[in-house]
This record gives structure tokens, C-alpha cells and sequence, in this order.
């Protein structure tokens, strides 16, 4: 992926007028200078590019802390959907599969993406200059593919229902196709990186200056290969899923949703004013039920899509930088001749920071906005915190999804009763009681 492509060529080098000053007015060719030993050089070279200054150990700082919360965080969803046969549901397989995503970019790339933030080198030979890069690739398709995949899901769900039933099986089918289709159309990525030292007379004393870079036969080949990638990994698909989230929003929140009745949204405090002053009419309270019940239906939604339409936005804000600095470099070579190359450098380290700030965003976002990851969380981190009472909380944890079953199926008894009993309720043509048949509830 070009965040974690070692951009040096506009970065690098912080210190190449140094390097010059100090082999003299000679080309760097490996020998220091006259008036510097070995020991000196190595001393020289210890302190300007392995040691952090003062500003990269807050970088440090920043990348330690998007590992931990991004780690836990992202293995914490995992457990929950997995323990919970409750939170099976389609959505959750696709968030689930967008953790897997970035677990994998937090533990392959994250590490070797801030070793050469701060040493400005590659040291880990040619072999991974190919592997890293392109698992970051493969989990950057990955998560934009799965969240076209959710934005598609719920946009089905709600502004088409009847055009598309969506299940877990085809959900699985699903994030398999990603994996594969991922994995094959990033191999390009692979095969053009390599290594090579930015001065060629230091690569028998040093490592260093050693960079992990595309190599192309033509300048064309880049320009095209990171156009498609910028179009096919982030404005397409954004564009797409904005599309699709502002039909959801539009039948969310400014009109009724198809398949629900006109009841939910226009004549609850009638049919509450009518089974007061009539008395609990049997008719009367599986209507108030039913009302009730596509009303926290509505609202459910209404969470869900706001928390998938947070996920997105952070997404987008997260990767837009580094994918305006990869095209600009790449495609129209604005920083082969920077001036600036410390203010450049330091644009490329925080768009990598935030590449990886994203898939620690993410857990965070479920806690905040989803009450069923909330609990797990708190149930996953009081068994952490409290091991002696592990066998209560899993008491607690049977007896929370059982009342959840149970509220569930009541829920939809009351559905399916107040179904049957509809016509019967407009035939008696109680004068109270709107005649608005009840549609049947859409599951999602």
C-alpha cells in the first residue's frame, strides 16, 4: 500500500547536505572523509538517523498507542460476535471481517512503518520489502470492499427490502470473495517493490539509506497503476457508499420506511388515547404492541446506520491524506525537487499515523455507538480486572442473553398477532383505532 511504501525518495534524506559536509566535496562513495574515522562515522550516523530527536519519540508515543487500542480493541469485536450467537447477524460477520483486516495491518505493517518513520531505512531485507507493502495493500482493499459490502447490505435492507434477502450464508460467501479478489489484484504491488540505497558507495559500509521502493519500467506504468488504485480504493467506493447512505438516511429519518406500517409514525398517541378511555381492549394493546414495537425497530436502524455512517466518515478522513500525497508523488512527481523535505517528511509520518489511527478508531466507535459491543466490552474487561469473578459475570452473561431471547421472541409474538388480527381490527371498525394495515416487519 503506498502508506506503508517507504516514501524516501520525497522524504528521505533529512540530512543529505550533512552527509555531504561531512565526506567533504566528494560524491558519497563510502569512504568518510579524511578528518573523520570509522568510529566517527558510525557515531555521526547513530545520532542523526537511528537516534529519535525529541519530536519522533511523540510519534513513538502516538504508534504505541494505536497498537494497543487498535489490537485489543479490534480482537475484543471478534470475541464478542463470536461468543454471542445473538450478534450473528450479517452486519457483525462484516464488521467482524474488517477487524481481521486490520489486525493484520497493525501486526505486519504498523511495526516496520515506524522503524522507517524514524531511521529512514529499510531494514528488513528484500524478501518483506514485498510481503509488508502488499499485506497493507490486500487490508486496505479488504476494508473498503467490506464497507461497500455493509453500505450495499443496509442499503438494501432498508430503501429495497424486497429486492434482496440478505443472510449469513451469503454474508460469509461474501468476505471470502473479498479475500480473494483483494489478494489477487494487489500482486502488482508486489512485484515492483525492491531495495536499493540511496548511495550506492555507502552499501558495503551500512544499511542505512537502504529504502524499500516501486521500481517501474517506464514512467507511465506508475502514473496509471496509482490512478486505478486511487480510484478503485477510495473515491469509487466512497462515492458509491456516500450515494447510498444518504437514500438510507432519507428513508431513515425524513420518511416512512417500506414494509412498516403508517401507524409508527403518525397515529401512536391516538391508539394510546383510545385503549385509555375504552379500557384495555384485547385489539387495542396488541396494536399499541405492535406500534411499539416497529418504533424500536425504527430507532434500532436508526443507531446502526448512524454508527456504520461514523465508520465511513473516519475512513475517509483517515486515508484521504496519504492518498493525496501518493497521488501527487506518484502520479504528478511534485516531490522529486521539494525544498522543504523535513516539512514533507513530516506530512508523510502523520498520514501514516493516521492509517493506522483508523483501525483503532474503529472498536472505539462501536463502544461509543453501539450498546450490544458496549456490554461485551465491559463484560470482556471486568473478567480481565476481576478474575475472581469470572463465573458471575458468565452467569451474568446467560442470564442477559436469555432475557434477550426472550424479549425477543415477545417481540415477535406480538408481531405475528398483531398481523393475524388486523383485518379482524378493520372489520369491527372501531371508531378509535385507525384502519392502517400492519405491514410486515423487515429483519435485518
Amino acid at each position: 500500500m503506498s502508506e506503508t511504501q517507504v516514501e524516501k525518495d520525497a522524504s528521505s534524506c533529512r540530512n543529505c547536505s550533512s552527509e555531504m559536509e561531512l565526506n567533504g566535496t566528494q560524491e558519497p562513495s563510502g569512504n568518510p572523509s579524511a578528518d573523520y574515522d570509522e568510529e566517527e562515522f558510525l557515531r555521526y550516523l547513530w545520532q542523526e538517523y537511528l537516534h529519535p530527536k525529541e519530536y519522533e519519540w511523540a510519534l513513538i508515543a502516538g504508534y504505541i498507542i494505536v497498537f494497543l487500542v487498535a489490537l485489543v480493541g479490534n480482537i475484543l469485536v471478534c470475541v464478542a460476535v463470536w461468543k454471542n450467537h445473538h450478534m450473528r447477524t450479517v452486519t457483525n460477520y462484516f464488521i467482524v471481517n474488517l477487524s481481521l483486516a486490520d489486525i493484520l495491518v497493525i501486526i505486519t505493517c504498523l511495526p516496520a512503518t515506524l522503524v522507517v518513520d524514524i531511521t529512514e531505512t529499510w531494514f528488513l531485507g528484500n524478501s518483506l520489502c514485498k510481503v509488508i507493502p502488499y499485506l497493507q495493500t490486500v487490508s486496505v482493499s479488504v476494508s473498503v470492499l467490506t464497507l461497500s459490502c455493509i453500505a450495499l447490505d443496509r442499503w438494501y435492507a432498508i430503501c429495497h427490502p424486497l429486492m434482496f434477502k440478505s443472510t449469513a450464508k451469503r454474508a460469509r460467501n461474501s468476505i471470502v470473495v473479498i479475500w480473494m479478489v483483494s489478494c489477487v489484484i494487489m500482486i502488482p504491488q508486489a512485484i515492483v517493490m525492491e531495495c536499493s540505497s540511496m548511495f550506492p558507495g555507502l552499501a558495503n559500509k551500512t544499511i542505512l539509506f537502504t529504502i524499500c521502493d516501486e521500481r517501474w519500467g517506464a514512467e507511465v506504468y506508475p502514473k496509471m497503476y496509482h490512478t486505478c488504485f486511487f480510484l478503485i480504493t477510495y473515491m469509487a467506493p466512497l462515492c458509491l457508499m456516500v450515494l447510498a447512505y444518504l437514500q438510507i438516511f432519507q428513508k431513515l429519518w425524513c420518511r416512512q420506511i417500506p414494509g412498516t406500517s403508517s401507524v409508527v409514525q403518525r397515529n401512536r398517541k391516538p391508539l394510546q388515547c383510545a385503549a385509555q378511555t375504552r379500557g384495555p381492549r384485547p385489539s387495542a394493546t396488541l396494536r399499541i404492541s405492535a406500534v411499539a414495537a416497529e418504533i424500536k425497530q425504527i430507532q434500532t436502524r436508526r443507531k446502526t446506520a448512524r454508527m456504520l455512517m461514523v465508520v465511513l466518515l473516519v475512513f475517509a478522513l483517515c486515508y484521504l491524506p496519504i492518498s493525496i500525497l501518493n497521488i501527487l508523488k506518484r502520479v504528478f512527481g511534485l516531490f522529486n525537487s521539494a525544498a522543504d523535505r523535513e516539512t514533507l517528511y513530516a506530512w508523510f509520518t502523520f498520514s501514516h499515523w493516521l492509517v493506522y489511527a483508523n483501525s483503532a478508531a474503529n472498536p472505539i466507535i462501536y463502544n461509543f455507538l453501539s450498546g450490544k459491543f458496549r456490554e461485551e466490552f465491559k463484560m470482556a474487561f471486568s473478567c480481565c480486572c476481576f478474575g475472581l469473578r469470572h463465573h458471575q459475570n458468565d452467569q451474568l452473561r446467560g442470564r442477559t442473553s436469555t432475557e434477550s431471547r426472550k424479549s425477543l421472541t415477545t417481540q415477535m409474538s406480538h408481531f405475528n398477532h398483531a398481523t393475524k388480527f388486523s383485518e379482524h381490527v378493520a372489520l369491527a371498525n372501531i371508531s378509535a383505532l385507525p384502519t392502517n394495515d400492519t405491514g410486515p416487519l423487515q429483519d435485518w
